[in-house]
Parts: C-alpha cells; structure tokens; sequence
C-alpha cells in the first residue's frame, strides 16, 4: 500500500489532529468526495484561450456549465475560496460587482478551486471554515452572495485547465468567451481601500468593445491547493503527534489568575473538563484544532481538568491521546466548589465550562454545557485581536 493510500486513510481515523470541521450539510444530492490528483504542471490561460467548459456543482445543489450563462454580454469567472484572508478581503468587492454590471449583462460565476485534502488546520487562522463543500454553502449563507459559487475540490479538472495561481484571480471573457484579461481585481487588499478597478475595467471594455488596457496583471493572494501537495499536510499531523503533553497542579490562586488573563497578551480560552464527562471526551478534540487553528496568532487554549488530584496520570494519559500539546492543569484540590468559585462565580457547575477572556479578564464569551464550535469559531476570528484580514 503507498504512503499516500495510507495517508488519505488515516485522514478518516485520526481525532484532533486531521478532523476537518464541516458547515450544515446541504440539502442537494450532491456528495463531495474529494481525491487525490495526479500532479502535473498548471499552465494559466492565455489571452485570447476560450473559456474551458466546466460542469460543477454550486452551493445552492445545482450543476453550473459554461451554457447557463450564454446570454451574457461578458463572463467573470473568479477562482475564490473561503479560508484565505486576500479572498475573503474581496467578496464584498465581488458582491458589488455583481450587483452593478448584472443589469449590463455581466455574468459573475466563483469558483473555489481548492482540494479540501491538502488544507492544513495552521492555514486555517483567519476564518471559521475550511473549504470543503458544505463549508462553502455556510460562507455563502454568511456573506449573502447573490452569485454562483462552484465547488471544483473533488478532481480540480476545472482548475486545472484555467490555471488560477492565488485567491482570488480573475479570468474576463468577451461575448465569444474568448479571455481578454486575466489577475487581480484590484491592486490594495484592504477592504474599504479600492473597488475592483481592474476586474471592472476589463468588463468596461468588452462592453464597450475597446481592448483592455491591462489585459494580464499579477494576483495576490494564498496559493492554491492542488491535491497531490499532501505531503505537507501528512508532515504537519506528524509534527502534532511528535509535540510534548504535559499536566501541571493549579491551586485556587492559580485558576484565578488563569482566568483573569493578565500575563498572555492573547485571547485565552479555557476549558474545564474531567476524564469522567462524556460530552468533555467527545468535544475535547475540537479545542485542539482550535489551538492549532488560531495559536499562531494572539490566542491560545488552556484546558483545566476537573478529575481529582490523585486522578492526574488517567487525565495525561487522556491528553497524550488526543495530542493536546496546549498548556493543560489539573485542579489540586477535591474541592470542586472552589474551582466553581475561582472559574466563575456565575458558573452553575456543570461540565464542561468554557469561558473566552480578553487580556485583562473581560469575558466575551462563555458556555455551560457542550460548544458550538461554529459559533465560537466565528467569536474568535472576528475579534478585533483576531480578525479576518492581514
């Protein structure tokens, strides 16, 4: 069996440090089932290339092909994608465009050219969501897109034959679909800064049938993620397992200062847990992904293990187990009314907790009972310490 076949299995086994999380399942027929690609070059189209007809299914469950927008004066054909802060810098950009030249003609079509396979969590620190299917169906219903957006991750064989080196990058393409301008939308990546101008220049042109001025800029933006570069992400989840776990004795004062957060700089997240809760095993891998999703920025997760003190090896050996190479406590005391107490004096008891402080102890977050990680997710990245955009 090849070192990839066993890869892509251990993709499906593996806890905390491979499970990807997923937006609500769609309500299509359409199953995503993501593979790994052949390597092979990519070439980017050329200036005067036809459009490469494309099949692909859509987050709203319908099949999108070249035909179903064959009575547009001008087609844009986006590659985009959810996790990357460039592309996510610029749909409000690609929102508007669409809204202004749809009355002229103009037909906007994204597509997320990305394989879900070969996205790593640390990629992942300035979003919610990575970029498998249903995920791309969350982000349009967030963001309210009124255009199609394609999901191509299965095989790339459309991506493959436009050649888009970043998100976003933009093909433009003349009423015989013939490509007349290709790169970024704009030259400043902030939003608020600029408005498209070259995306909309070169559809201004072929309205008005004079050439485009620029007709190939360079893009910026996060490389796309071809499905045979899973080799990075097979070294990343053997770095995980390689990192040490350790478990260290929290007195009373010592939770209190936890969680006033007065030492970090960074959001701190703290989950208090015990071996003997159910619901704290089964979500306690999530808070990992988290660490390894956002730890690279100003955040980091803390764990606080409500076992006894006398209890501290079966709790380590449970975090050995799920690679939580995040800082982890143990309450040195049987006292659980005093951790209550120390945690939060709001705080009925029950297990698990979870509570999101700002430097200085302010709480902006906080959950009694099992996480939504999609809400809290979402709290993360768009805190203003946090954020989605460089």
């Amino acid at each position: 069996m090849s070192r990839h076949i066993l890869f892509l299995l251990s993709v499906l086994v593996l806890p905390a440090c491979n499970q990807q999380s997923a937006g609500p399942n769609g309500s299509s027929g359409f199953k995503p089932n993501p593979r790994q690609v052949a390597e092979r070059p990519v070439k980017t189209l050329e200036i005067g290339a036809p459009a490469p007809d494309f099949k692909l299914p859509g987050v709203d469950g319908k099949f999108y092909s070249l035909a179903d927008f064959k009575d547009a004066k001008a087609l844009a054909v986006v590659f985009t994608c959810n996790h990357c802060p460039t592309a996510q810098a610029y749909e409000d950009r690609l929102k508007l465009v669409a809204a202004d030249y749809r009355d002229k003609g103009v037909a906007l079509v994204a597509i997320s050219p990305n394989s879900p396979l070969g996205l790593l969590y640390e990629e992942l620190g300035y979003t919610d969501l990575n970029d498998d299917y249903e995920a791309m169906q969350q982000r349009a219903k967030d963001k309210q897109f009124d255009f199609p957006y394609l999901y191509d991750g299965d095989t790339q064989e459309t991506s493959l034959l436009y050649g888009p080196v970043a998100t976003p990058h933009a093909f433009v393409f003349d009423g015989n679909r013939k490509l007349v301008y290709q790169g970024r939308l704009d030259a400043t990546e902030k939003p608020g800064s600029a408005n498209a101008e070259d995306l909309r220049a070169a559809l201004d042109a072929v309205l008005t049938g004079t050439p485009v001025p620029n007709p190939v800029t360079k893009t910026f933006g996060c490389s796309t993620k071809w499905g045979w570069k899973l080799e990075y992400k097979e070294k990343a989840e053997q770095e995980c397992k390689q990192r040490p776990v350790t478990l260290e004795k929290l007195d009373t004062a010592g939770v209190r200062k936890l969680v006033r957060n007065e030492d970090s700089g960074k959001l701190r997240l703290v989950n208090v847990w015990a071996t003997w809760c159910g619901p704290c095993v089964m979500e306690f891998p999530d808070f990992i992904v988290l660490q390894r999703m956002y730890g690279a920025r100003d955040f980091e997760f803390v764990s606080l293990s409500a076992d006894k003190p006398d209890k501290a090896p079966k709790a380590l050996m449970f975090l050995q187990e799920k690679y939580a190479f995040n800082r982890n406590y143990i309450f040195n005391s049987e006292d659980k009314y005093a951790l209550i107490e120390a945690v939060d004096p709001q705080w009925e008891g029950a297990l698990p907790y979870t509570v999101l402080v700002e430097p200085g102890g302010k709480v902006i977050w906080k959950s009694m009972g099992t996480v939504d990680f999609s809400e809290l997710k979402k709290v993360i990245v768009d805190h203003k310490m946090i954020g989605r955009y460089f």
